[in-house]
């Protein structure tokens, strides 16, 4: 019976692809916390008072969109640190609902995946 996971070196080109999201992603996340707490921006406190109040709208809108995009980086750390686990204890690359390993076309794309296609699709 063939053993149902990727062979380590496999497992080490997986961790290395991660590894290198794991470093944009923290930087992205890094930026878009600077953008939230206002660093180095050109806010509108001190102009006129109209002009700030038509700004206030949009610039709340932008916050939220900024702390939504931050809190989906944040997902997406903690699912590749997870990822990273999963191949430390070797059950990285198999389905977590049929059990089949997920193809490495699909590991690559989406490196932190724990479904194949046949497994999300039926979701």
């Amino acid at each position: 019976m063939a053993e149902n996971r990727y062979s380590d070196n496999d497992l080490a080109e997986f961790e290395a692809l991660i590894q290198e999201k794991l470093v944009v992603a923290k930087e992205n996340l890094q930026e878009l916390q600077r953008a939230l707490s206002h660093e180095g921006d050109n806010s509108t406190d001190d102009t006129a008072p109209t002009f700030k109040m038509m700004e206030d709208g949009s610039e709340t809108m932008s916050r939220e969109e900024t702390a939504q995009l931050a809190a989906r980086q944040q997902k997406f750390i903690a699912n590749l640190e997870n990822a990273l686990l999963r191949i430390k204890n070797k059950t990285y690359g198999v389905c977590r609902v049929t059990g089949k390993l997920i193809p490495k076309e699909r590991l690559r794309l989406v490196p932190h995946a724990t479904m194949s296609i046949e497994a999300k699709n039926r979701q």
